[in-house]
């Protein structure tokens, strides 16, 4: 795993979770994207009770970094709820990933390999029923592109079909760049060829 020199230890440096307290903290450590994704399933699920004209059979998740881990994580897991995802520059396996904010949540790898490895998503590559669109800028140096190429990698060696999208010269913070544009608009068109009657989009394979 990466460590950064310099940082504060847990509970010192800046708050993780904005706008949560203490108990959160508490309710996450182990694992802390599975109770993330409840929190989703469920604040999905009240805003269809308030707005029944919401489908639920049309439901896509999109996300960048921590939010694109649980994108995957929700087609993976929770396939009956979301139907589509977009993810970019997801950690895909916590054992490649910074120390300093692993260990925040999930503990010390020689003390919990079983939490890391828990969250591994190359080993739960061979679940995915719905339709995934990878994303990684090429010129990321925190969440380096090798966690979303190994996540394609064990999707094509599962036969589960999926689409990869590599970014040459994009870094972790994609939005603002020259072509956020153009990204953005990759994303609308996937999840608009999966969740509606258009015409499907040319696969960037």
């Amino acid at each position: 795993m990466v460590r950064r020199a310099g940082l504060r230890g847990p509970g010192r440096g800046r708050q993780r979770n904005p706008g949560r307290g203490p108990d959160w903290e508490k309710e996450i450590y182990g694992d802390p994207f599975r109770r993330p994704l409840d929190d989703q399933v469920a604040g999905l699920h009240e805003a269809a009770r308030k707005h029944p004209e919401l489908d639920l059979e049309r439901v896509g998740i999109r996300g960048w970094s921590f939010s694109a881990t649980l994108a995957i994580l929700a087609v993976l897991e929770r396939p009956d709820v979301f139907h589509v995802a977009v993810a970019g520059a997801g950690v895909t396996d916590q054992r490649r990933y910074d120390a300093y904010l692993r260990e925040r949540t999930l503990g010390r790898l020689p003390d919990h390999p079983d939490r890391y490895d828990g969250l591994s998503l190359p080993d739960l590559a061979p679940r995915l029923t719905r339709p995934l669109l990878l994303m990684h800028g090429l010129a990321d140096r925190n969440v380096r592109p090798e966690h979303t190429l190994r996540l394609s990698e064990a999707l094509t060696a599962a036969g589960r079909p999926h689409e990869l999208m590599l970014l040459p010269g994009v870094g972790h913070a994609a939005v603002g760049a020259p072509d956020t544009e153009s990204l953005l608009d990759s994303q609308a068109r996937f999840l608009s060829a999966h969740l509606t009657d258009f015409e499907p989009w040319t696969s960037c394979r």
